[in-house]
């Protein structure tokens, strides 16, 4: 049975992005650090990573996001989710927008839908059994929490303050929900945090 896991990188201070995010920047000023355990970690992390991939149904993410992997200069047509060659892992991308694109540059993979609830029933659709996951921005991650779309959240705690660039939790007030530990993963370059979100019965 497919889960909802929101799995993204965060810094000590909670932004999933440096300052001055964008086209041409997407991580920020600074945020490359955010990543570091997914180019330059070790065999855990590696380990961590590939579970993540082996265990992908589908992917949803935000406006925002797709804006920047497929500009010029985003996801190359051999390089796609999560730093993997495309041929590799290639799941469908359910983009959550109210205004689609006219055309994509990187062809039909991605999907578009007018709501976080829309994109996890239509991925969670042709999953087929595997995890739907929420791979960004900080705005989509934080939606599907606060809406109580998501089963799992996974943490990949950066050992960086970047001091400034977007919150993963929002500043405003939002609904609250619990959260259970269910595994850490401790290496130089990250704490792998997997939480399994506690609903109401």
């Amino acid at each position: 049975m497919s889960q909802v896991v929101v799995d993204i990188s965060v810094s000590l201070d909670g932004y999933v992005t440096g300052p001055d995010a964008g086209i041409g920047n997407g991580l920020g000023d600074g945020g490359e650090a955010l990543h570091d355990w997914v180019f330059h970690g070790t065999d855990a992390d590696r380990a961590v990573l590939d579970a993540a991939f082996a265990s992908s149904g589908a992917v949803v993410q935000g406006r925002n996001l797709f804006d920047v992997i497929d500009a010029p200069g985003g996801w190359s047509d051999e390089m796609g989710y999560g730093a993997k060659p495309t041929g590799e892992v290639n799941p469908p991308v359910f983009v959550v927008t109210h205004t689609p694109p006219a055309q994509t540059r990187l062809g039909d993979r991605f999907r578009f839908v007018g709501s976080p609830a829309e994109a996890i029933a239509q991925a969670t659709e042709v999953a087929d059994g595997k995890d739907v996951y929420v791979m960004g921005g900080g705005q989509i991650c934080h939606a599907m929490l606060s809406e109580g779309l998501a089963d799992v959240l996974r943490l990949h705690l950066a050992p960086v303050v970047l001091g400034g660039g977007t919150r993963l939790f929002s500043a405003e007030a939002a609904p609250a929900y619990a959260l259970e530990l269910i595994e850490a993963v401790s290496t130089p370059a990250a704490q792998h945090l997997t939480y399994r979100v506690v609903k109401e019965q």
